[in-house]
């Protein structure tokens, strides 16, 4: 039986529900500042957690939302995943019209139950409750009330009270119980208060609240959600799932934890032990013996998602990967790791935040803040990374996927903190040659040649191995910046290394692509490379900016132009130097060609807000620089072709 002291606060926190049926969700009562630039209202959001054992969580969230247009909609639902470390104990309702009076109230047939298996799960025991009033004359307020109960404490809710963009607080109250003597740990964002903390009966209930929160209209290359609004993270101390107990103090902890999940799931059967000794013989260094072994990986095995039960976190065997030939990032980065084992060669099963854009770990904060597991393998001079479930990537590269950021290497000792390969802007290159021929007719034959370097190639790189030659014609006819055009030939080189590469032949036939008046021929030289960005300049930028990528394209470009024309007006050559990058562009005619080239660095780095004009005006002047004509007269001495 729970404490007196949570009953009591239990009592106190949800006694507002009562008052819905008295107009107390009327819209009329929402304060006007909080209808501004907002699709929807949060009226009130309490949550609130109970440390039952250590093994076990109590939960108890109850929401009640205002929508105020279409676009609110999807905030409308209620979706709640479960599975063997989770029950929903009760699920409950209700459905409010615009003065706060009640229309409707949940009944149990009507929540849809389903499995929560994807198409990229081959197995999965998670299931989902859903449920939507599917209401919509607006405004109008939905409430529902989740209970549940967790059968593990590796994982902490947090508080994020400003679900998202364009959505306001009335107010929201997040409340975690714990024992007296259990350390919660907690790190909060734009948020500077201590939590009010009640303390009776041995145990410790602690608060945070807010209240009147405007609705965020997000802003281009602004920080992560978490650094913009208000949010706490948490993370127990010690914790249990399922049979195995860990910590969560330090990363060195942590990994001892991910250690003993991994133990004795490294054996191989005998036959693979000496397809290992035949992989590897005759390598002449380890680096070598690393790539064998890594491209048998990637011939022989596919990436499924398996999720059962510990399986989200505990890798399966590596015997069963020997058998099936498939697995998740877990099995797959486990596999890699025995194979090296085999072999003689000390790797480290690793934990990453992987994907283009995600926040790096936050190092201070030691806690489970990982969707994907890579290998590491150290070298004399280097480490060599292992991306275990792509089949086509380059042994030893990263991209933006897992680069540019930190993991944790699973050691003997325990976590240790990393760097993972860093790419930066003599790394994530394009350069692109192009040879092209103008006809009097505005008709333009191009013939390019580009090389695209590090995470400028990872979304050519994976098009080319994913899908079909005719596919690939029928992206690259959609995707060119031109009006109308055909694409004649086209070839992909891949150049693999730490620092990978795609050498791209193509050719182009472009109709109309100068514009014709009487004897003139209007011609933009910059043909394929153009800034495509343009800002909107605000009265006031709230945050500042965030530029995560940082690249450099370079173009040289040859265009032929019909006999009997000649320059009567050229682009004059623009410079850009900024803290964001810069731009160079010169255009020259020689005989019967223009000469064009282009230069641009993308730097990245964060930015305070006052700096935005400045952006908004370095875009605008690439935008027009790339965008500028060259006009081609005809001469009227140019004796006529019969």
């Amino acid at each position: 039986m729970r404490n007196k002291l949570s009953l009591i606060f239990l009592s106190c926190l949800f006694s507002s529900t009562v008052l819905a049926g008295d107009g107390e969700y009327a819209v009329f009562r929402i304060p006007k500042e909080l209808l501004k630039n907002a699709n929807a209202v949060i009226r009130l959001q309490e949550q609130y957690t109970e440390l039952l054992k250590e093994d076990k969580l109590f939960s108890r969230e109850h929401y009640v939302i205002t929508i105020l247009n279409e676009e609110g909609d999807r905030f409308s639902g209620m979706f709640e995943y479960y599975d063997k470390f989770r029950d929903i104990k009760s699920v409950d309702g209700t459905l409010y019209d615009a003065m706060g009076m009640k229309i409707k109230s949940l009944k149990n047939k009507d929540i849809e139950d389903g499995s929560g298996s994807s198409g990229n799960n081959l197995a999965d025991d998670s299931r989902y409750k859903k449920h939507n009033f599917y209401h919509r004359v607006y405004p109008y307020t939905i409430e529902y009330t989740i209970e549940s109960v967790k059968k593990e404490t590796m994982f902490f809710s947090s508080w994020i009270p400003v679900w998202s963009e364009l959505i306001a607080v009335q107010k929201s109250i997040f409340a975690v119980d714990v024992p007296v003597g259990y350390l919660l740990r907690y790190k909060p964002f734009n948020y500077t208060r201590e939590p009010v903390i009640k303390e009776a009966g041995g145990r410790k209930v602690h608060n945070w609240s807010l209240e009147n929160y405007e609705a965020v209209k997000r802003e281009f290359a602004a920080p992560s959600w978490k650094q913009i609004t208000p949010a706490v993270l948490f993370a127990p101390s010690d914790f249990v799932i399922e049979d195995f107990k860990g910590t969560m103090t330090d990363w060195k902890e942590l990994g001892k934890f991910q250690l003993s999940l991994n133990k004795g799931r490294d054996q191989l059967p005998d036959e693979l032990k000496k397809k290992v000794a035949e992989l590897t013989n005759g390598a002449k260094s380890a680096e070598e013996k690393i790539v064998r072994l890594y491209q048998f990986l990637q011939s022989n095995t596919r990436y499924i998602s398996i999720q059962l039960g510990i399986g989200g976190w505990r890798p399966l065997e590596a015997s069963f990967v020997a058998g099936k030939l498939y697995g998740d990032c877990k099995a797959l980065s486990n596999y890699m790791y025995a194979l090296l084992k085999e072999a003689g060669i000390k790797s480290h099963y690793t934990l990453i935040k992987a994907g283009q854009g995600e926040d790096d770990l936050e190092l201070d904060f030691p806690s489970r803040q990982f969707n994907h597991a890579i290998i590491c393998v150290p070298m004399e001079k280097d480490s060599l990374w292992l991306e275990c479930t792509s089949q086509t990537q380059s042994p030893g590269y990263m991209g933006g996927f897992t680069g540019n950021r930190h993991a944790l290497l699973i050691t003997e000792e325990g976590g240790k903190v990393t760097a993972t390969p860093r790419y930066g802007i003599n790394d994530n290159t394009q350069v692109r040659q192009i040879k092209a021929q103008l006809t009097e007719d505005g008709r333009l034959q191009v013939r390019a040649h580009t090389i695209y370097s590090c995470m400028q190639q990872d979304d050519l790189q994976m098009l080319i191995n994913s899908l079909s030659k005719d596919k690939v014609k029928e992206v690259l006819q959609e995707k060119l910046d031109f009006a109308t055009y055909e694409v004649d030939r086209f070839n992909y080189k891949e150049n693999k290394s730490k620092r990978p590469s795609v050498e791209e032949e193509l050719d182009i036939s472009v109709s109309n692509y100068a514009t014709i008046t009487g004897k003139r021929l209007f011609i933009v030289p910059n043909i394929m490379t153009r800034h495509g960005r343009r800002l909107t300049q605000q009265e006031e930028r709230k945050y500042p900016l965030e530029l995560d990528v940082e690249y450099r394209d370079t173009d040289s470009v040859e265009i032929v132009i019909p006999a009997g024309y000649t320059a009567e007006s050229v682009p004059t050559d623009v410079v850009l130097e900024t803290r964001f990058g810069k731009y160079r562009s010169t255009v020259k005619i020689e005989g019967n060609r223009i000469l064009y080239f282009r230069t641009m660095e993308h730097f990245a780095g964060n930015f305070a807000a006052k700096e935005y004009a400045e952006l908004v005006k370095f875009y605008e002047a690439m935008y027009k620089a790339d965008r500028a004509r060259l006009v081609l007269v005809k001469s009227e001495s140019t004796p006529k072709s019969f």
